[in-house]
């Protein structure tokens, strides 16, 4: 993927967002830090691009943020940089791939290849993940699969953000899931989200941001409703949808981790403890449309779809209706030309990693 905006990375406020920085700029900094961490330099630029897209899609959450974490991850040796998925079983249209602890991003873009390429020839493609780490966002990955004629869906796992319904103590990730499909033009109908009320890398980024978190996010370890985005971490982030998001989090479980064999529950580690194997599972579907009905027909259908959502009128003090996914393109297309404005500690992180690491280019 090729980013072009303007800016640069030198002389930037520390503190706030720091001025627009050419997505470029990003990445090639990025994959720099990677490489020096021992990925080889496909690996790094395809993580680097991971996260950068997902700074250009506006969910700083999951991006440069993050960098940080895979690094230490890296130095305390709980991740491989060199990844290299086993296929343990081969089942025709079911495979199931042992990670070896190797890079997430990696992997996950491995198991969408070899999901569309089984349901090229079956019609079906499932693979599953075990002994994986964090991959960012689930959308990069279920966003390659419309490409080659086919619906995406991934699902993964994640270390305890949430204490199982009625409970006080976090034992349930939020459990991340995505599903990506064709409507022509190029376009895609995206669905990516957690089952926690929010995703913790947003409290992770308010606290970069020095800001508040809203109401309904979090409660601190003593259960009390915070908007303080330190305690919340120290704390429990709440479900969504209440009981349905807890419910919703432990299925995914189940197929992330149970099914693959990976980790599950409270033996799943973040990527911001570098201490731990994070024992991530993930398992990726794809489904061939034409196995289905005619590709014509479908993007039709989904055409039908989609206006009749858009024809729905705006409710008061609301903008148009839109797809799922439609915000994340447009804000990328916008951040490509202008640029993308990073949390100052994020940038400060950035600068002290290739600093550290002797990388050129902050």
């Amino acid at each position: 993927m090729t980013h072009n905006a303007p800016g640069d990375l030198g002389h930037l406020a520390s503190t706030g967002d720091t001025p627009p920085i050419a997505a470029d700029r990003l990445v090639e900094t990025a994959t720099r830090i990677l490489v020096a961490s021992g990925l080889p330099d496909a690996d790094a630029r395809l993580v680097a691009d991971c996260l950068v897209q997902a700074d250009l899609w506006g969910h700083q959450s999951h991006g440069l943020l993050r960098l940080g974490w895979y690094v230490n991850r890296l130095r305390s040796g709980v991740m491989t940089p060199r990844t290299a998925p086993e296929t343990v079983i081969d089942g025709g249209a079911v495979a199931t791939i042992d990670g070896h602890d190797g890079v997430g991003q990696v992997l996950a873009a491995h198991a969408a290849r070899e999901a569309t390429a089984r349901a090229a020839r079956h019609g079906i493609g499932a693979v599953a993940v075990r002994n994986s780490n964090h991959f960012g966002m689930a959308a990069h990955f279920t966003r390659m699969a419309p490409p080659a004629g086919c619906i995406g869906i991934l699902t993964t796992n994640s270390s305890p953000a949430m204490a199982p319904w009625g409970g006080r103590v976090k034992a349930v990730g939020s459990n991340p899931w995505s599903i990506a499909v064709p409507i022509g033009d190029e376009r895609q109908m995206v669905l990516d989200i957690s089952n926690t009320a929010v995703a913790r890398g947003k409290i992770y980024l308010a606290r970069n941001q020095g800001a508040e978190i809203p109401d309904g996010w979090a409660i601190t370890a003593e259960g009390r409703p915070t908007r303080d985005p330190v305690e919340a971490i120290a704390g429990t982030i709440l479900p969504m949808a209440a009981h349905k998001g807890y419910a919703i989090s432990v299925m995914m479980d189940v197929l992330s981790g149970v099914l693959t064999g990976s980790g599950f529950g409270t033996a799943v580690a973040g990527p911001y403890q570098a201490e731990r194997r994070s024992g991530s599972g993930h398992l990726y579907i794809a489904l061939e449309i034409a196995a289905f009905m005619r590709v014509k027909e479908f993007t039709a259908r989904m055409a039908e779809l989609v206006a009749e959502l858009k024809a729905v009128p705006s409710a008061e003090g609301a903008g148009e209706v839109l797809y799922p996914g439609e915000v994340e393109e447009r804000t990328a297309a916008r951040n490509l030309a202008e640029g993308v404005s990073l949390p100052g500690r994020t940038l400060d992180d950035l600068r002290t990693l290739a600093a550290e690491l002797d990388v050129v280019g902050v």
